[in-house]
């Protein structure tokens, strides 16, 4: 830990945020991040319950974690993930509660953000056009996704919308989601796909770069313009004269950003890991209910061999095969 009571990797990079993973249920089938039949569950048995939850997060935010993001799956499909979050909210030194929906479920739940101390949610939505929304989730919810975005502008919560580009399938879409920024002071985040689809397929029908997007938003949109960099940002941001939003883009699949990589995810199971690309590197879960003493030692231990970026964690964790999990099962 540095002088500034931060955790800190073995390349100095500061470890300040935890994005955690209710569950891996789903009430949507995206094609980027499982087959149209879903995965295989993990057992509710196997699932870290709300108390472990808490309790792991007691101690990151003790250790120096700042912010919680609250993932899947989707959220909100755990019955108590509402309660959770009063609890963790009350969790003293942690500065930032927020949390990535689908927005099926989400509209009613709205109002209480603000009790929570929620000031931002990050919203998947890949296209605005319904037909291919049902093409894309395999679930025609699109209306419900589309509430979810009005109440969270109608109680002031910032948005920020997740699109993740699909060559043959959304590129269509950027446009549309990008004019929504001209009215709205949201922003507009485009990210690469990535291979967690649960399955060995690749991009078969291409891939769509961040310089890919770029250059699609560019021709648009020629003078857009790039913000100044934010501390540990993963995005590319832009600003394009007039409107009140902004558009960002992610290189997820190309990892241009690890070095500044301040994260590290709980999955549903509760394995620690400390790359989004590595195949897990300690079992939280079974060191809690074997009530062992030294998670907080073993926690440290980890962070101080991580790896030096996606890459290598891939490479180092899967080999030639790659990565065939879904997204779900390992937390976003």
């Amino acid at each position: 830990m540095d002088k500034h009571g931060f955790l800190v990797d073995n390349h100095g990079r500061t470890i300040n945020y935890l994005r955690l993973a209710v569950t891996d249920r789903c009430n949507l089938r995206c094609l980027y991040c499982m087959p149209e039949e879903g995965i295989d569950w993990i057992a509710r048995e196997d699932l870290l319950t709300f108390p472990e939850m808490l309790a792991v997060s007691k101690l990151l935010v003790g250790m120096g974690i700042e912010k919680i993001r609250i993932t899947g799956g989707e959220p909100f499909v755990r019955k108590g993930t509402v309660e959770f979050l009063y609890d963790l909210s009350k969790l003293d030194g942690l500065r930032t509660l927020t949390l990535t929906t689908n927005g099926v479920l989400t509209a009613p739940i709205v109002p209480e953000f603000r009790q929570l101390g929620i000031q931002t949610v990050n919203l998947s939505l890949d296209t605005l056009d319904r037909t291919r929304f049902f093409a894309i989730t395999r679930r025609d919810e699109l209306p419900a996704v589309l509430q979810t975005l009005d109440q969270l502008l109608f109680h002031g919560i910032r948005v920020k919308i997740n699109c993740v580009v699909m060559a043959g399938k959304n590129t269509q879409d950027i446009g549309p989601l990008a004019a929504l920024t001209k009215d709205l002071d949201i922003d507009v985040r485009y990210i690469e796909e990535m291979p967690f689809n649960g399955s060995a397929e690749g991009h078969a029908g291409g891939h769509w770069s961040y310089q890919d997007i770029v250059q699609h938003l560019q021709s648009a949109y020629p003078e857009m313009h790039r913000l100044p960099e934010e501390p540990y940002a993963t995005s590319m941001n832009f600003a394009i004269p007039g409107h009140k939003g902004r558009v960002g883009v992610i290189a997820a699949y190309s990892r241009s950003f690890c070095g500044t990589c301040n994260r590290i995810r709980i999955t549903p199971q509760g394995v620690l890991k400390t790359c989004l690309y590595d195949n897990g590197v300690l079992n939280v879960r079974d060191m809690i209910r074997t009530g062992n003493a030294t998670l907080e030692n073993a926690i440290r231990e980890k962070l101080g061999g991580r790896f030096v970026d996606g890459r290598e964690a891939e490479e180092q964790s899967y080999g030639r095969q790659g990565v065939h999990e879904s997204m779900a099962a390992i937390g976003g």
